[in-house]
């Protein structure tokens, strides 16, 4: 895809991009190297990523050209460095990211690790976009003379402040520093000492900008089911990693936080707030379908759905590709037993490696006859067809933009990270969704802040609440939602346009190359 090359025009920008191996991540950030492309012709982007999405985030990238857009699409190169197993990084995956981006920086042919496909070499970078959990390569990286470093934060901003920030804004500060000190005086291990501290909540009520007031708890409803230790190890740090790189690169809006954008760069200081970025090419729908295998059986289902449920009738159900309910399944099964008694049609995807459908399950859902599970669904085309009203999901911010951008409302189910602040702000600042209470465990059942309530966290209570919930989504609260999204969605757009905050700040960002 990419021939041999004259040397570089004085104008030629280069950039590397590299996120982690969570699709939540990658896909943003396809979406992104298309748009700096049509933006502004000069800049090649080489995109750095795993076995496991190499194919797959070659596939998102085109999903934002149209036909005749090539000679964009030729200026982003995919290079897969390592294979990772069951986790969203390793040790080898970021010591690979420097070795390679030390060769582009001293413009060195280059290989794919996947595919054996040499890359020849092309003009040095003027910046890197590292994912905020890739820290060691941020490190590494530092002493190299004219490289731009911009960290990319793939979540909600709102969350920035509680996850990374300083204390004076809400968040925990330096845990690195303080785990270090409590483990050289207990004798513990810093590792054991760290974890436990980003994970022990006491109930101390947390204000940042842009949210209600929330104990710190409520930032883990689903604390027993964090389901991988990268959480504890990366964002525990992640207070020094923001101090590392020249400036923030955020997939967010200020239609859509405003406070928190203002008080992020009255804080941090360089911040770009480039929109909320998805692909929109011609062919953004069917090139999405390739990527599922089972995207024919499910456009026909939302097909036959329409024809017979009418529109805005389906519930789409998706946890996205690392998130599901592992410590209490069951609560999940028996939400869906209210779906089914209240005959609405649904589609499951269970991507998560941590996923499980009992056996049981899929004969009643069979014998339903208006349900769908699947191992991996074409999202945006599912949001996007007539027939889908509504999507339960855990609230991460790459499926809340799609959301929006289809103008389907939400009921969320959120776990941890930037999801429970995701899920206040919808529900509770923006009025366009339902958060689900009943489904939470361990920290998620003591009180809630802005209710003074306890979730009971039975299954006749997560049954109750589907029957509530539901019942209003369906009905004229349900309608209220669905018109504040399309609101939103309008604002959102306008950002994009020439003028708005969003564009305004994708041309200050290639500015600064």
């Amino acid at each position: 895809m990419f021939a041999p090359r004259s040397p570089p025009s004085s104008d030629e920008k280069h950039v590397v991009i590299f996120t982690i191996q969570a699709w939540g991540h990658a896909r943003p950030m396809c979406a992104f190297a298309a748009h700096l492309t049509k933006i502004s012709p000069g800049i090649i982007v080489t995109f750095l990523t795993t076995f496991g999405f190499l194919e797959r985030a070659k596939a998102e990238l085109s999903r934002s050209f149209e036909p005749g857009e090539e000679a964009y699409a030729q200026r982003v190169r995919f290079i897969a460095l390592e294979k990772v197993e069951m986790a969203v990084r390793s040790d080898a995956l970021d010591e690979a990211v420097t070795a390679t981006l030390k060769k582009l920086v001293a413009e060195a042919e280059i290989e794919c690790a996947m595919t054996g496909r040499r890359f020849p070499p092309i003009t040095k970078p003027r910046g890197v976009i590292l994912d905020l959990i890739a820290r060691k390569p941020i490190e590494d990286l530092r002493a190299v003379p004219d490289l731009k470093i911009y960290l990319f934060y793939p979540m909600q901003l709102c969350s920035l402040f509680h996850l990374c920030g300083p204390e004076h804004l809400g968040g925990k500060g330096s845990l690195r520093l303080k785990s270090e000190e409590e483990a050289a005086r207990t004798g513990r291990p810093v590792r054991e000492v760290r974890e436990e501290m980003w994970c022990n909540r006491t109930g101390q009520v947390v204000r940042v900008p842009g949210l209600p007031p929330m104990h710190d708890y409520e930032y883990f409803p689903q604390v027993e089911s964090r389901p991988h230790p990268t959480e504890p190890e990366c964002l525990s740090v992640a207070y020094e990693t923001l101090t590392l790189p020249d400036a923030i690169l955020v997939f967010s809006t200020e239609s859509y936080e405003a406070e928190a954008v203002a008080a992020v760069r009255e804080w941090y200081g360089d911040t770009y707030v480039v929109g909320m970025i998805l692909p929109r090419g011609s062919h953004a729908s069917s090139t999405e379908k390739v990527q599922s295998s089972e995207a024919a059986q499910i456009e026909a289902f939302l097909n036959d759905i329409l024809e017979t449920s009418g529109k805005e009738s389906l519930l789409y159900i998706s946890f996205g590709s690392v998130y599901w309910p592992i410590t209490a399944p069951e609560k999940l099964w028996a939400f869906l037993d209210v779906v089914m008694e209240r005959d609405i049609p649904f589609i499951l995807s269970h991507a998560s490696p941590w996923a499980q459908v009992p056996d049981t399950v899929k004969e009643k859902v069979q014998a339903y006859g208006k349900g769908l599970l699947s191992p991996w669904t074409p999202q945006q085309v599912i949001l996007n067809h007539p027939a889908t009203g509504w999507f339960l999901a855990h609230g991460g911010q790459n499926g809340i933009q799609e959301a929006i951008a289809a103008g389907v409302p939400q009921i969320l189910w959120p776990f941890s990270t930037d999801q429970p602040p995701n899920a206040v702000h919808l529900s509770e600042n923006l009025g366009i969704a339902y958060e689900l209470m009943e489904v939470r465990v361990g920290y998620g059942l003591k009180p809630i802040y802005r209710t003074g309530k306890s979730p009971v966290g039975t299954t006749d209570a997560v049954r109750e609440e589907a029957r509530e919930v539901l019942s209003k989504a369906f009905g004229e609260d349900g309608s209220r939602k669905r018109a504040r999204v399309l609101e939103l969605r309008k604002a959102i757009r306008a950002e994009h346009e020439q003028g708005g905050h969003a564009r305004r700040d994708m041309l200050a960002f290639i500015a600064s190359l």
